[in-house]
């Protein structure tokens, strides 16, 4: 009999989760049924999103996300053991899968590149990007984009492939050292905003004439202060609000309607997931391609043991990370 270590939700979040909100349980699972397969987690995603989506969470329900698994029993021919699959099981170290729910990764996928990066920029992290900056603001060249979070799983991909796509690329991050390593991914600019004295004036210095496209990724008052400087028809592409998450106030008030309407800009808040089949396929294509190639770098914050899941969560809501988070399990 298989046992399963999970981490559950054993107390809803008020502010900032801590380690007492969790809670790590063991479970034996069933002998597999027909149709069935046995996974074994070898890498495991936190994201922003959780801490929105585990709202809905009853507690004593396993923390959802994604995990890279390896196949180690099977009673499906179409998952032979050994199989690696990007896997929607969540925080738990073993799983049982009919299959339906499981992606294999690309037959092309080099031996070079780490298996994790299936959670991250060749998975959702990059769709996120590519989807929102590519189909929401649908960038062109010589446009200008601003992208918040820039050091973080998804702005170093939104700022690398808008370089891609020849624009101007302003970036804002939390550090001196990841204000370094956006420069380095080839950022035009970018800016400590903790450090700054004026996010207005630091904007308007580094775009005079505006933003084409906002990738947002932590809404609030950064939000407020860029959406005056867009350009007429600019398009915001709201893909989360990190700043907002766990403040227990009220939240601040949005941007002024009359720059909205006035600038007609377009914000259009998204899902990854609202992007399936043959368009999904094709941008995991070109991601895995551009890494290939050099063209996207990638940076991943991982996290040695399982039993640090928890930790690696809060630490990532904090901004540690540069790149993405992952645990290793």
């Amino acid at each position: 009999m298989v046992c399963a270590k999970s981490w559950v939700l054993k107390k809803h979040f008020e502010g900032y989760p801590t380690t007492s909100n969790f809670e790590l349980k063991t479970t034996e699972l069933q002998p597999l049924k027909n149709g069935e397969v046995l996974l074994e987690a070898l890498f495991l995603s936190v994201d922003p999103y959780m801490r929105v989506s585990a709202r809905k969470l009853k507690e004593g329900d396993t923390m959802m996300g994604q995990q890279v698994a390896r196949i180690v029993e099977s009673q499906n021919s179409a998952l032979p053991i050994g199989t690696i699959v990007v896997a929607p099981s969540g925080w738990t170290t073993h799983s049982i899968s009919d299959g339906k729910d499981l992606e294999k990764l690309p037959t092309e996928w080099p031996d070079t590149l780490p298996l994790s990066l299936a959670l991250g920029t060749i998975g959702l992290t990059g769709l996120t990007a590519y989807f929102g900056l590519l189909e929401i603001c649908g960038v062109k060249g010589g446009e200008t984009v601003m992208v918040n979070a820039a050091a973080g799983a998804v702005g170093s991909i939104v700022g690398q492939l808008a370089k891609l796509k020849g624009c101007k690329v302003v970036g804002a991050a939390g550090s001196d050292d990841k204000v370094a390593y956006v420069k380095k991914l080839g950022f035009d600019v970018a800016f400590n905003y903790k450090t700054i004295k004026s996010l207005e004036e630091t904007l308007k210095k580094a775009s005079p004439d505006g933003y084409d496209c906002y990738f947002d990724n932590v809404g609030g008052e950064f939000s407020n202060t860029v959406i005056p400087q867009m350009k007429k028809f600019g398009k915001i592409a709201m893909c989360g609000a990190i700043s907002t998450y766990n403040i227990t106030r009220p939240r601040p008030p949005g941007p002024p309607p009359e720059i909205i309407i006035y600038q007609e800009l377009r914000m259009e808040g998204f899902i990854v997931t609202r992007w399936q089949g043959n368009v999904r396929q094709k941008a995991l294509e070109d991601l895995l391609k551009w890494v290939s190639e050099g063209k996207i770098q990638y940076h991943e914050y991982i996290t040695e043991g399982f039993e640090n899941m928890p930790a690696a969560f809060i630490g990532m809501l904090k901004g540690d990370n540069l790149g993405k988070a992952i645990v290793k399990v």
